[in-house]
């Protein structure tokens, strides 16, 4: 992994931006939005000693939902705690790329943000309110006629339209807010079996897709969002969206559509042209449940690695999304064990995500939608377990034997939440979600007797909230491949649009 890095490092300088787009296909006021133009001439503005630029073929967005810079530096002690390493020295695979930046995410009416905003702003080049899917935030949220009329078009209906396969991966509902702002157009995320009279919701969005001949790969969760009330879903339409999506394809392509990860290993992907998995009812599992339950479930490496041997398929090249939903999930739940062990899972999505492309026709890119309020802090020790309580050092700089006592005598851990239900201690549960079954208990709690380090331990939160909060930093953005010289410096989330239609020299007009 390591020399493949080097490699890279070596094969890819700094180049100029040579993003020779036009906007004939896309409606005026997303093109003369002031997020769409400055972002573009950002962009333009940042040249740098070049060769030739290589143009990418393909482009593969990995999402960490929740994924901040304070879950990324645990994360990478985690996992090196985990091989037995003081931690601090490790990296995520991604972590190694040769190219970063830091991203602003705020929407157009929140300081912090949510995903259904910040993941229109990197597929559509702009900024819109929080809770609205591919639409400008001149809209109003909810507001029906605001979907038809101020739809954005996003990154991969673009890459659809001019002929290359198209994908998406999810652990969590495929109908959710950041796999949603792939396909969809919606004044509301909450739209995702039902919509507003004279709206479509964003289930039947998905499989009715009318640009190019629809999306060749949708892996995830959320299966009752397209069936029936009368077979256990949530549509009370009585429509079966999975059976409407093959009878579509019956005879024209071989559509095959599975729900568990025996069926998605069994997949002839040689003469398979379109591929549907939904694999739980609601969101999938998080990986730590899936593996101690013995879940028929797929991992999310796993998923990524079929997704792309379906789209390589296509030699005008593709676009995948890769998104670990449940990052943010267990963040939500005050559950730093399942956070940290979620992006560690994206990580290895990334590494086996680049063994199977080429680099010199491929662009990478990793970043997150927004932050949580998770913390890092209280001077422990180097190698200090970072879900244990803090050791701290003493006066010589010699780790102490104790842990070390807070003013009211009690020990504290590392990582904790500036909000949220609080402190639980669930032990061995491997599901964050059980939270919600106990009460809200924010503030200090003795953890002298507490085994902090299971996975059942949900940290203790200052302020009392019926759920942990997004944060509103910056995060960061990973690439690696042809185009990724353009991530660089400080961007504004809607900068990632334009990162990816400049690498692979799309035009914004049809052709």
């Amino acid at each position: 992994m390591a020399k493949k890095l080097a490699r890279a490092l070596s094969a890819f300088c700094l180049i100029p931006l040579a993003s020779a787009v036009s906007a004939a296909s896309l409606p005026d006021y997303q093109t003369n939005s002031d997020w769409f133009t400055e972002a573009s001439d950002r962009l333009e503005e940042r040249t740098s000693l070049s060769r030739e630029a290589k143009t990418a073929k393909n482009v593969i967005l990995f999402v960490g939902d929740g994924m901040g810079i304070s879950t990324l530096t645990a994360a990478r002690i985690f996992e090196g705690q985990r091989r037995g390493e003081p931690g601090e020295e490790n990296s995520l695979t991604f972590e190694e790329f040769p190219h970063s930046a830091l991203i602003k995410t705020y929407n157009t009416n929140q300081q912090t943000p949510d995903s259904a905003g910040t993941m229109t702003a990197m597929m559509t080049g702009v900024k819109t309110r929080a809770g609205m899917i591919n639409v400008d935030g001149k809209g109003l949220v909810a507001d029906c006629a605001a979907s038809k009329e101020l739809g954005l078009n996003s990154f991969l209906e673009m890459m659809e339209s001019r002929g290359k396969a198209t994908g998406i991966v999810s652990t969590a509902r495929l109908t959710h807010a950041t796999p949603a702002a792939t396909y969809a157009h919606s004044a509301s995320r909450k739209w995702e079996h039902a919509a507003d009279e004279g709206c479509t919701d964003i289930a039947t969005q998905m499989v009715e897709m009318n640009i190019g001949d629809g999306m060749e790969v949708m892996l995830g969760g959320g299966r009752n969002y397209f069936t029936p009330v009368a077979e256990g879903g949530l549509r009370e339409d009585e429509r079966n969206l999975t059976g409407e999506w093959l009878l579509r394809y019956d005879g024209e392509q071989n559509a095959v559509y599975v729900e568990n990860g025996f069926e998605l290993s069994a997949v002839d992907i040689a003469k398979t042209d379109k591929l549907l998995g939904l694999f739980t009812e609601d969101h999938m599992s998080y990986d730590a449940d899936r593996v101690a339950k013995n879940s028929e479930e797929p991992s999310i490496v796993e998923m990524t690695t079929t997704a792309i041997d379906m789209l390589q398929k296509d030699e005008d090249g593709f676009f995948l999304m890769v998104e670990s939903g449940r990052v943010d999930h267990a963040h939500h739940s005050g559950n730093a064990y399942n956070a940290l062990n979620e992006a560690i899972e994206l990580s290895d999505a990334v590494k086996a995500a680049l063994q199977k492309v080429n680099l010199e026709e491929t662009l990478i890119l990793v970043t997150a939608d927004h932050s949580h309020v998770m913390n890092m802090a209280g001077y422990p020790t180097r190698g200090n377990p970072i879900l244990g309580k803090v050791i701290g050092n003493d006066d010589s700089g010699a780790p102490n034997e104790a842990v070390s006592l807070a003013k009211d005598d009690k020990p504290y851990t590392t990582l904790t939440y500036t909000n949220g239900r609080g402190f639980a201690d669930l032990g061995t549960e491997t599901d964050a979600d059980k939270r919600d079954d106990y009460d809200i208990a924010a503030g200090r709690h003795d953890l002298t007797h507490v085994d902090t380090e299971m996975p059942g331990f949900h940290q203790e939160s200052l302020v009392a909230l019926g759920g942990e909060s997004h944060g509103g930093e910056d995060i960061s953005l990973h690439a690696i491949g042809a185009g990724a010289e353009k991530v660089q410096g400080h961007l504004e989330q809607n900068a990632v649009f334009h990162i990816m239609t400049a690498a692979t020299d799309l035009s914004l007009s049809e052709e």
